[in-house]
């Protein structure tokens, strides 16, 4: 039997873990290879505080409205979570009632839901500047207590040094959180008000966390997200500061060069299970990749991984060294041969072979017909695109609200 754990104060670690427990559920994203801290680290320099199960950017004020009522009410340190719980799978319901609803986290599992909207929107709620309690759920959960009896000594009053016990007493959300609607939660719709957008636009330009992004630089100069596959395809990306234009290079690059690993290890696998439908699927698709390699071949010729390194190493200093050494690997097996010739080349298969096998020990499909009766056929062969795809709903969320009447 084998388990995840994580430590109770690793909230950003947390958060990714239950992303990766998640994603298990998606064939097509999986992170068969190993890869994922990398890709997490430039998604999280471009599209900072998303996450990849994330629906409709209102959640990032449902949640705090949420918890605001539960403190306004004293809900215990024993009952807040509980109390929450119910809050939150409460709200599916009037969110399904209501004429925008695509997004509704829970509509299919209502009271049984796992994973709930505060778990999924927690951390970007503090990247965004919104939740300024620094610590994790459950720890905030056993805050209140505290933090109630710090309120009634200073007459409900936060911000304030308290003598007696040397600390001070910090607001747990943004002190400029636009209030609920005076419906909520009873009644609640997933699309911006004017004034919300207006925040949620502000909180993204001007929190710490954001700062720098692509997220603030798309928010900032108010440009819709286009509907493209990936972000470098959008047409404002010639506008971009050098700075941001060179990250989306590298992001490019990594994402280009890498999706020929995934396609040969699920090549591997259909020729292992012997099925021809899947070995023309992705002999066909390691065909159009190498097509793209070469084309590209004189930019990443010139690509300075070095600096590539640098920027990811400054958001996930502990990148294990196999997992840099096989993504080093395969960047030189792809460019000093022509990348073709890949999908037969021995040492490139015996490079996936290997760092399935270092993944997964004896649950590796590779190799393994016990293991491959699980595969079905399409297992993370998806090329990386940094959580553009939520973050193009998020900003149109924004935007649109943007655009509404200003109530």
């Amino acid at each position: 039997m084998s388990a995840f754990v994580w430590l109770d104060y690793s909230e950003r670690e947390r958060r990714k873990m239950l992303d990766v427990v998640d994603l298990f559920r998606e064939h097509d994203t999986r992170d068969e290879l190993g890869i994922g801290s990398v890709r997490d680290a430039f998604a999280d320099l471009l599209f900072p505080g998303t996450s990849t199960i994330m629906t409709r950017a209102r959640y990032f004020l449902l949640v705090p409205w949420m918890y605001q009522r539960q403190e306004k009410s004293r809900i215990s340190s024993a009952q807040i979570a509980a109390r929450a719980r119910r809050a939150e799978t409460d709200l599916v319901e009037a969110i399904e009632r209501s004429d925008d609803n695509a997004g509704n986290i829970g509509k299919v599992a209502k009271t049984t839901l796992k994973r709930l909207p505060s778990s999924v929107y927690w951390q970007g709620l503090n990247v965004w500047g919104i939740r300024t309690f620094r610590g994790s759920q459950s720890q905030y959960h056993r805050s209140l207590d505290r933090y109630y009896a710090q309120l009634t000594r200073h007459g409900g009053r936060v911000s304030e040094r308290d003598a007696e016990h040397d600390d001070f007493i910090p607001p747990n959300w943004h002190g400029g959180l636009i209030p609920s609607p005076s419906d909520f939660p009873g009644e609640c719709i997933l699309s911006l008000t004017h004034r919300e957008a207006e925040y949620l636009a502000e909180r993204i330009c001007l929190s710490p966390g954001c700062s720098g992004s692509l997220l603030a630089e798309l928010v900032a100069r108010r440009r819709s997200s286009a509907d493209v596959s990936f972000v470098w395809e959008h047409p404002y990306v010639a506008e971009l500061p050098l700075k941001l234009r060179a990250m989306l290079d590298h992001a490019q690059n990594f994402s280009e060069i890498m999706h020929g690993a995934p396609l040969l290890y699920n090549l591997l696998l259909a020729e292992q299970d012997h099925r021809d439908e899947g070995i023309t699927k992705y002999r066909q698709g390691l065909t159009q990749w190498a097509e793209l390699v070469s084309a590209r071949s004189r930019v990443l010729a010139v690509w300075n991984r070095e600096r590539f390194w640098q920027l990811v190493h400054a958001v996930n200093p502990r990148i294990t060294n196999p997992t840099y050494e096989f993504i080093n690997t395969w960047w030189d097996l792809a460019s000093a041969d022509d990348a073709a010739e890949l999908c037969e080349s021995t040492p490139a298969r015996s490079l996936i072979r290997g760092r399935e096998r270092r993944l997964k020990k004896s649950l590796a499909r590779i190799d393994n017909p016990r293991a491959q009766e699980l595969w079905t056929g399409d297992s993370g062969a998806a090329q990386l695109e940094f959580r553009w795809r939520i973050s193009q709903q998020l900003l149109g969320d924004i935007f649109d609200g943007l655009e509404a009447p200003d109530a």
